[in-house]
């Protein structure tokens, strides 16, 4: 038997990628599972850039290319990114081709960065609920992970009084996204304004922001990090063509940085990875970024239907505390009043947990049991809250057709019920 090296040992799998594999098996086994687990959009990728693939694999661009990414992908997406930094027109763009490096996805983009910024003992402060990645990509980098949590009466964002008291000498970043993932809260311009008031007394404090979500945004433009000037020295913004185009597959994410120093540190470590993004999908999001917006606008208003549904479903769920997301596609209701609350003794439930051993087989305690009896006797497959940081609450994401929404939300109800 081989031996694991203590660095990935310590790593946990993904929680959102364990319950969409626990979802499919028993989708395997013959059983009608919904799935409301993974992050993905059920639109293909628009035709403009599938036929851009085509025009790809015909020309033969199947060789290496540089390592922080195509050129004109590059410059396509400081353009992209220089757009929602709030400049009027005919200002200077706040980004160059020059400060974008293009990886495998906006999650790689994530934990290059990571791990080009962190060392041994660094602290990084993560406002909790959060994508449940960014921890476990602080550990591979040898950091220290601090959960900084944010309360639903501030509608999951995190406060400057918040930020400034976990700041301490050992802090070297603070990673943050809007739209958030789980929760769907999207931090306002003056919000933004007054993390970085605070950040600016601390000049030895890093920011990424995750705005991989930005294009899908219920209340307007989402405002982006991009727009603090005074904190562009010391700002990585993250972005993809995943969420917004619908090419999860394509895997194709970037990151852009004012500090050179920091993208050619950025782009050794990539070299040492990857050499480069796959060409034909590289070739296939400039196309996409350059495209008409159309699509992605038609998209947006679709997930909005989707999300005025499922709020006005869930509301109808005893139990259930729900909030309204103003982006992304992730529905974040608080359970915990179902906590304490009994399974039917002969559900699918009970019968594992008493298979188990478990003490009171039929009791729900958590989110964890909440969500494995939703997909046991519901046949849901949803996210404990856990996974992200706030046990009180379960994911749903309605990145899935309305159809699909209304019979997996009838089926929750009907579980839930059988609590009461």
């Amino acid at each position: 038997m081989m031996h694991i090296s203590e660095r990935i040992a310590g790593i946990a799998a993904s929680p959102t990628l364990a319950m969409a594999a626990k979802a499919a098996a028993m989708k395997a086994a013959g059983l009608d599972v919904l799935s409301m687990s993974l992050g993905e959009p059920d639109f293909p990728t628009p035709p403009y850039i599938k036929a851009a693939v085509k025009q790809a694999v015909d020309s033969d661009l199947s060789h290496y290319g540089s390592v922080p990414g195509m050129p004109g992908l590059r410059a396509a997406a400081a353009e992209y990114m220089s757009g929602f930094a709030g400049r009027g027109s005919g200002e200077e763009p706040v980004f160059s081709a020059a400060d974008i490096i293009v990886s495998v996805g906006a999650k790689q983009a994530i934990c290059n960065a990571i791990l080009t910024l962190i060392g041994a003992g660094d602290e990084v402060l993560i406002p909790t609920p959060c994508w449940v990645s960014y921890g476990e990509m602080v550990r591979l980098a040898e950091g220290i992970p601090v959960y900084v949590r944010t309360r639903m009466q501030d509608d999951f964002l995190l406060t400057a009084e918040a930020l400034e008291a976990a700041i301490t000498p050992r802090t070297r970043l603070l990673i943050i996204c809007s739209p958030n993932n789980p929760t769907g809260s999207v931090y306002t311009a003056e919000h933004i304004s007054r993390l970085a008031e605070v950040l600016l007394r601390h000049p030895d404090v890093t920011v990424i922001a995750d705005e991989i979500y930005n294009r899908i945004c219920y209340v307007g433009t989402c405002p982006s990090w991009a727009a603090q000037s005074e904190m562009l020295d010391r700002l990585v913004l993250v972005n993809g063509v995943s969420k917004a185009f619908a090419m999860t597959g394509y895997r194709i994410g970037w990151l852009a940085c004012k500090d050179h120093a920091f993208i050619q540190a950025c782009t050794r470590l990539q070299g040492q990875q990857i050499t480069c993004a796959t060409m034909v999908a590289q070739y296939a999001a400039e196309q996409a970024l350059r495209g008409d917006m159309r699509c992605v606008n038609e998209m947006t208003e679709a997930f909005r239907r989707r999300r005025d549904l499922i709020v006005q479903l869930a509301q109808d769920i005893p139990g259930w505390q729900v909030r309204c997301p103003q982006g992304a596609f992730y529905l974040f209701p608080d359970v915990s009043a179902l906590y304490g609350k009994h399974a039917p003794a002969e559900s699918t439930y009970a019968r594992q947990k008493t298979n188990e051993s478990v003490g009171d087989a039929t009791l729900i305690r958590s989110a964890d049991d909440l969500c494995e009896y939703l997909l046991l006797d519901g046949l849901v497959a949803c996210v404990s809250g856990s996974a992200f940081g706030e046990d009180a609450c379960i994911r749903l994401s309605y990145a899935c057709s309305e159809q699909l929404i209304r019979e997996a939300m009838q089926r929750i109800r009907t579980t839930i019920l059988q609590l009461l």
